[in-house]
Protein backbone atom coordinates (compact mmCIF):
# COMPACT_ATOMS: atom_id res chain seq x y z
CA UNK A 1 0.00 0.00 0.00
CA UNK A 2 1.29 3.44 -0.97
CA UNK A 3 1.70 6.08 1.70
CA UNK A 4 -1.04 8.54 0.59
CA UNK A 5 -3.45 10.82 2.34
CA UNK A 6 -6.26 8.30 1.85
CA UNK A 7 -4.24 5.41 3.34
CA UNK A 8 -3.44 7.49 6.41
CA UNK A 9 -7.12 8.33 6.90
CA UNK A 10 -8.00 4.62 6.53
CA UNK A 11 -5.44 3.64 9.17
CA UNK A 12 -6.78 6.24 11.62
CA UNK A 13 -10.33 5.04 10.96
CA UNK A 14 -9.39 1.37 11.62
CA UNK A 15 -7.66 2.31 14.89
CA UNK A 16 -10.71 4.28 16.01
CA UNK A 17 -13.00 1.33 15.17
CA UNK A 18 -10.70 -1.02 17.13
CA UNK A 19 -10.80 1.18 20.24
CA UNK A 20 -14.56 1.44 19.92
CA UNK A 21 -14.95 -2.35 19.75
CA UNK A 22 -12.65 -2.81 22.78
CA UNK A 23 -14.69 -0.29 24.77
CA UNK A 24 -17.98 -1.96 23.84
CA UNK A 25 -16.54 -5.42 24.67
CA UNK A 26 -15.34 -4.35 28.13
CA UNK A 27 -18.60 -2.58 29.06
CA UNK A 28 -20.97 -5.32 27.87
CA UNK A 29 -19.03 -8.27 29.48
CA UNK A 30 -20.41 -11.69 28.61
CA UNK A 31 -23.10 -10.13 26.32
CA UNK A 32 -20.43 -8.53 24.14
CA UNK A 33 -21.43 -8.38 20.43
CA UNK A 34 -17.86 -9.42 19.50
CA UNK A 35 -17.88 -12.59 21.62
CA UNK A 36 -18.93 -14.69 18.64
CA UNK A 37 -16.09 -13.39 16.57
CA UNK A 38 -13.62 -14.05 19.40
CA UNK A 39 -14.83 -17.68 19.72
CA UNK A 40 -14.52 -18.16 15.97
CA UNK A 41 -10.97 -16.83 16.06
CA UNK A 42 -10.15 -19.13 18.96
CA UNK A 43 -11.50 -22.09 17.00
CA UNK A 44 -9.30 -21.17 14.04
CA UNK A 45 -6.06 -20.21 15.81
CA UNK A 46 -6.32 -22.51 18.89
CA UNK A 47 -4.93 -25.65 17.18
CA UNK A 48 -2.09 -23.60 15.78
CA UNK A 49 -1.15 -22.28 19.27
CA UNK A 50 -1.40 -25.79 20.74
CA UNK A 51 0.90 -27.19 18.05
CA UNK A 52 3.45 -24.45 18.67
CA UNK A 53 3.29 -25.06 22.45
CA UNK A 54 3.76 -28.81 21.91
CA UNK A 55 6.79 -28.18 19.78
CA UNK A 56 8.30 -25.79 22.32
CA UNK A 57 7.54 -27.86 25.50
CA UNK A 58 10.46 -30.35 25.15
CA UNK A 59 12.89 -27.45 25.01
CA UNK A 60 11.31 -25.81 28.05
CA UNK A 61 11.23 -29.14 29.90
CA UNK A 62 14.88 -29.76 29.09
CA UNK A 63 15.83 -26.36 30.48
CA UNK A 64 13.76 -27.01 33.62
CA UNK A 65 15.28 -30.47 34.01
CA UNK A 66 18.79 -29.06 33.87
CA UNK A 67 17.87 -26.46 36.48
CA UNK A 68 16.13 -29.05 38.73
CA UNK A 69 19.01 -31.48 38.27
CA UNK A 70 21.40 -28.94 39.69
CA UNK A 71 19.06 -28.30 42.62
CA UNK A 72 18.67 -32.04 43.28
CA UNK A 73 22.44 -32.53 43.11
CA UNK A 74 22.98 -29.78 45.65
CA UNK A 75 20.27 -31.25 47.88
CA UNK A 76 21.76 -34.75 47.69
CA UNK A 77 25.19 -33.36 48.52
CA UNK A 78 23.69 -31.50 51.48
CA UNK A 79 21.90 -34.63 52.72
CA UNK A 80 25.07 -36.66 52.31
CA UNK A 81 27.00 -34.19 54.43
CA UNK A 82 24.23 -34.15 57.04
CA UNK A 83 24.15 -37.96 57.20
CA UNK A 84 27.93 -38.13 57.55
CA UNK A 85 27.82 -35.55 60.34
CA UNK A 86 25.03 -37.48 62.06
CA UNK A 87 26.94 -40.75 61.85
CA UNK A 88 30.03 -39.05 63.24
CA UNK A 89 27.93 -37.57 66.05
CA UNK A 90 26.35 -40.92 66.85
CA UNK A 91 29.74 -42.59 66.83
CA UNK A 92 31.08 -39.93 69.15
CA UNK A 93 28.08 -40.29 71.46
CA UNK A 94 28.47 -44.08 71.52
CA UNK A 95 32.12 -43.71 72.44
CA UNK A 96 31.26 -41.16 75.11
CA UNK A 97 28.61 -43.46 76.59
CA UNK A 98 31.09 -46.35 76.59
CA UNK A 99 33.73 -44.30 78.38
CA UNK A 100 31.22 -43.02 80.91
CA UNK A 101 30.24 -46.63 81.61
CA UNK A 102 33.91 -47.58 82.07
CA UNK A 103 34.47 -44.68 84.45
CA UNK A 104 31.32 -45.53 86.39
CA UNK A 105 32.35 -49.18 86.81
CA UNK A 106 35.84 -48.16 87.91
CA UNK A 107 34.46 -45.78 90.52
CA UNK A 108 32.20 -48.57 91.80
CA UNK A 109 35.19 -50.91 92.21
CA UNK A 110 37.23 -48.17 93.91
CA UNK A 111 34.35 -47.28 96.21
CA UNK A 112 33.77 -50.91 97.19
CA UNK A 113 37.45 -51.32 98.10
CA UNK A 114 37.85 -47.85 99.62
CA UNK A 115 40.70 -47.09 97.22
CA UNK A 116 41.70 -43.52 96.56
CA UNK A 117 42.38 -43.41 92.82
CA UNK A 118 43.68 -41.00 90.20
CA UNK A 119 41.92 -41.46 86.88
CA UNK A 120 44.02 -41.58 83.72
CA UNK A 121 43.68 -42.34 80.03
CA UNK A 122 45.75 -44.87 78.11
CA UNK A 123 47.54 -42.90 75.38
CA UNK A 124 49.91 -45.56 74.03
CA UNK A 125 50.27 -49.33 74.09
CA UNK A 126 53.24 -51.47 73.21
CA UNK A 127 56.75 -52.40 74.19
CA UNK A 128 58.59 -49.82 76.25
CA UNK A 129 61.76 -49.79 78.34
CA UNK A 130 62.35 -53.52 77.87
CA UNK A 131 58.85 -54.58 78.98
CA UNK A 132 56.81 -56.62 76.54
CA UNK A 133 53.30 -55.78 77.79
CA UNK A 134 52.98 -52.13 78.78
CA UNK A 135 50.80 -49.08 78.31
CA UNK A 136 51.47 -45.37 78.76
CA UNK A 137 49.01 -43.24 80.72
CA UNK A 138 48.58 -39.47 80.72
CA UNK A 139 49.31 -39.00 84.43
CA UNK A 140 52.69 -38.65 86.08
CA UNK A 141 54.55 -37.32 89.09
CA UNK A 142 52.74 -33.97 88.80
CA UNK A 143 49.52 -35.89 89.52
CA UNK A 144 50.90 -37.73 92.54
CA UNK A 145 51.77 -40.92 90.64
CA UNK A 146 54.69 -42.93 92.04
CA UNK A 147 56.49 -46.08 91.06
CA UNK A 148 54.97 -49.42 92.20
CA UNK A 149 51.40 -48.19 92.54
CA UNK A 150 48.49 -50.52 91.72
CA UNK A 151 46.57 -49.81 88.50
CA UNK A 152 42.99 -51.02 88.02
CA UNK A 153 39.86 -50.37 85.98
CA UNK A 154 36.20 -51.28 86.23
CA UNK A 155 36.96 -54.97 85.57
CA UNK A 156 39.87 -55.54 87.93
CA UNK A 157 43.66 -55.54 88.09
CA UNK A 158 45.39 -53.85 85.16
CA UNK A 159 48.99 -53.84 86.41
CA UNK A 160 51.49 -51.73 88.31
CA UNK A 161 53.32 -48.47 87.65
CA UNK A 162 56.87 -49.20 86.45
CA UNK A 163 58.34 -45.80 85.52
CA UNK A 164 57.10 -42.27 86.09
CA UNK A 165 57.70 -39.02 84.26
CA UNK A 166 56.34 -35.56 85.02
CA UNK A 167 53.24 -35.97 82.84
CA UNK A 168 53.11 -39.67 81.91
CA UNK A 169 53.80 -43.07 83.42
CA UNK A 170 54.47 -46.58 82.11
CA UNK A 171 52.30 -49.40 83.43
CA UNK A 172 53.37 -53.06 83.27
CA UNK A 173 50.28 -55.13 82.55
CA UNK A 174 49.29 -58.16 84.61
CA UNK A 175 49.66 -60.48 81.60
CA UNK A 176 53.35 -59.61 81.15
CA UNK A 177 55.53 -62.75 81.53
CA UNK A 178 57.67 -60.96 84.12
CA UNK A 179 54.63 -59.88 86.14
CA UNK A 180 53.88 -61.72 89.41
CA UNK A 181 51.21 -60.90 91.98
CA UNK A 182 50.11 -62.59 95.18
CA UNK A 183 46.60 -64.02 94.96
CA UNK A 184 43.85 -65.05 97.34
CA UNK A 185 41.00 -67.38 96.45
CA UNK A 186 37.50 -66.06 97.03
CA UNK A 187 35.82 -67.33 100.24
CA UNK A 188 38.40 -70.00 101.13
CA UNK A 189 41.34 -67.58 101.24
CA UNK A 190 43.80 -70.06 99.69
CA UNK A 191 46.97 -68.23 98.64
CA UNK A 192 49.04 -68.39 95.49
CA UNK A 193 51.15 -66.46 93.00
CA UNK A 194 49.88 -65.49 89.52
CA UNK A 195 52.26 -65.01 86.59
CA UNK A 196 51.42 -63.40 83.24
CA UNK A 197 51.38 -65.54 80.11
CA UNK A 198 50.90 -62.95 77.39
CA UNK A 199 47.63 -63.49 75.55
CA UNK A 200 46.95 -66.76 77.39
CA UNK A 201 45.40 -67.41 80.80
CA UNK A 202 47.39 -66.47 83.90
CA UNK A 203 49.32 -69.29 85.55
CA UNK A 204 48.70 -69.47 89.31
CA UNK A 205 50.77 -71.61 91.67
CA UNK A 206 48.59 -72.41 94.67
CA UNK A 207 50.64 -72.85 97.86
CA UNK A 208 48.40 -75.64 99.07
CA UNK A 209 48.67 -78.57 96.68
CA UNK A 210 45.54 -80.14 98.20
CA UNK A 211 43.40 -77.00 97.99
CA UNK A 212 39.91 -77.61 96.66
CA UNK A 213 39.56 -75.42 93.55
CA UNK A 214 36.95 -75.56 90.80
CA UNK A 215 36.51 -73.79 87.46
CA UNK A 216 34.57 -70.58 88.02
CA UNK A 217 36.28 -69.76 91.34
CA UNK A 218 37.58 -66.20 91.46
CA UNK A 219 40.89 -64.75 92.65
CA UNK A 220 41.86 -61.36 94.09
CA UNK A 221 45.11 -59.64 94.99
CA UNK A 222 46.50 -60.66 98.36
CA UNK A 223 48.25 -57.33 98.87
CA UNK A 224 51.85 -56.34 99.46
CA UNK A 225 53.71 -55.02 102.49
CA UNK A 226 53.10 -51.29 102.63
CA UNK A 227 50.46 -51.74 99.85
CA UNK A 228 53.16 -51.50 97.18
CA UNK A 229 53.06 -52.62 94.48
CA UNK A 230 49.64 -54.15 95.18
CA UNK A 231 46.76 -53.23 97.42
CA UNK A 232 44.52 -56.09 98.63
CA UNK A 233 41.15 -57.10 97.26
CA UNK A 234 41.47 -56.14 93.57
CA UNK A 235 39.75 -58.75 91.33
CA UNK A 236 42.19 -60.67 89.12
CA UNK A 237 40.25 -63.33 87.22
CA UNK A 238 38.32 -66.57 87.11
CA UNK A 239 39.65 -70.11 87.21
CA UNK A 240 39.18 -71.87 83.86
CA UNK A 241 41.35 -74.97 84.35
CA UNK A 242 42.76 -76.88 87.29
CA UNK A 243 45.74 -79.18 86.79
CA UNK A 244 45.37 -82.60 88.47
CA UNK A 245 46.99 -82.94 91.86
CA UNK A 246 50.06 -85.21 91.85
CA UNK A 247 50.80 -84.98 95.54
CA UNK A 248 53.12 -81.97 95.04
CA UNK A 249 53.38 -79.19 97.59
CA UNK A 250 51.89 -76.72 95.07
CA UNK A 251 49.15 -76.93 92.46
CA UNK A 252 48.77 -75.04 89.18
CA UNK A 253 45.51 -73.46 88.09
CA UNK A 254 44.82 -71.33 85.04
CA UNK A 255 42.95 -68.07 85.41
CA UNK A 256 41.26 -65.95 82.74
CA UNK A 257 41.82 -62.26 83.63
CA UNK A 258 38.78 -60.05 84.10
CA UNK A 259 40.58 -57.23 82.27
CA UNK A 260 40.78 -57.09 78.47
CA UNK A 261 44.37 -55.90 78.06
CA UNK A 262 44.03 -55.21 74.33
CA UNK A 263 41.22 -52.67 74.78
CA UNK A 264 42.30 -50.56 77.72
CA UNK A 265 41.09 -46.97 77.80
CA UNK A 266 40.23 -45.50 81.22
CA UNK A 267 42.25 -46.71 84.21
CA UNK A 268 42.76 -45.66 87.82
CA UNK A 269 46.01 -45.51 89.79
CA UNK A 270 45.57 -46.27 93.49
CA UNK A 271 47.22 -43.29 95.19
CA UNK A 272 45.61 -44.01 98.59
CA UNK A 273 45.35 -47.61 99.85
CA UNK A 274 42.35 -48.84 101.87
CA UNK A 275 42.46 -48.68 105.66
CA UNK A 276 41.71 -52.40 105.86
CA UNK A 277 41.54 -55.38 103.53
CA UNK A 278 38.19 -55.24 101.66
CA UNK A 279 38.29 -59.03 101.28
CA UNK A 280 35.66 -60.07 98.68
CA UNK A 281 33.75 -56.77 98.69
CA UNK A 282 35.19 -55.57 95.38
CA UNK A 283 34.07 -58.66 93.47
CA UNK A 284 30.74 -58.20 91.68
CA UNK A 285 27.96 -60.64 92.62
CA UNK A 286 28.02 -63.86 90.67
CA UNK A 287 25.21 -64.18 88.13
CA UNK A 288 22.41 -66.45 89.22
CA UNK A 289 22.41 -69.85 87.47
CA UNK A 290 19.73 -70.20 84.79
CA UNK A 291 16.54 -71.82 85.96
CA UNK A 292 15.90 -75.24 84.41
CA UNK A 293 13.10 -75.34 81.89
CA UNK A 294 10.35 -77.69 83.06
CA UNK A 295 9.53 -80.53 80.69
CA UNK A 296 5.96 -81.65 80.12
CA UNK A 297 5.24 -85.29 79.41
CA UNK A 298 1.96 -86.13 77.71
CA UNK A 299 0.64 -89.71 77.94
CA UNK A 300 -2.11 -90.75 75.53
CA UNK A 301 -4.47 -93.44 76.88
CA UNK A 302 -6.75 -95.12 74.32
CA UNK A 303 -10.44 -94.77 75.15
CA UNK A 304 -13.26 -97.31 74.68
CA UNK A 305 -14.53 -95.43 71.62
CA UNK A 306 -11.24 -95.87 69.79
CA UNK A 307 -11.13 -98.92 67.47
CA UNK A 308 -9.03 -101.78 68.74
CA UNK A 309 -5.86 -102.57 66.86
CA UNK A 310 -6.41 -105.73 64.77
CA UNK A 311 -4.44 -108.76 65.87
CA UNK A 312 -1.67 -109.98 63.61
CA UNK A 313 -2.67 -113.00 61.57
Amino acid sequence: MRDTRESRLLLVLLIAIAFALITVDIRTGEDSPVDGARQAAAAVFGPVEEGVATAVDPVANAIGAVRDSGERHNRIATLTRENAALKAKLGSEDQTRSRIHELDEMLKRAGAGQYGIKGAEVIAIGAAQGFSWTVTIDAGSKDGIERDMTVLNGDGLVGRVATVGPDTATVVLANDPDFTVGTRLEKTGELGFATGQGDRALSVQMLNGKAKINPGDRLLTFGSRGNKPFVPGVPIGEVVKVDPSRGDLTRTVWVRPFVGFSRLDIVGVVVMPPREDPRDAVLPPKPAPPKPTPTVTVTVTPSASMPAKPADE
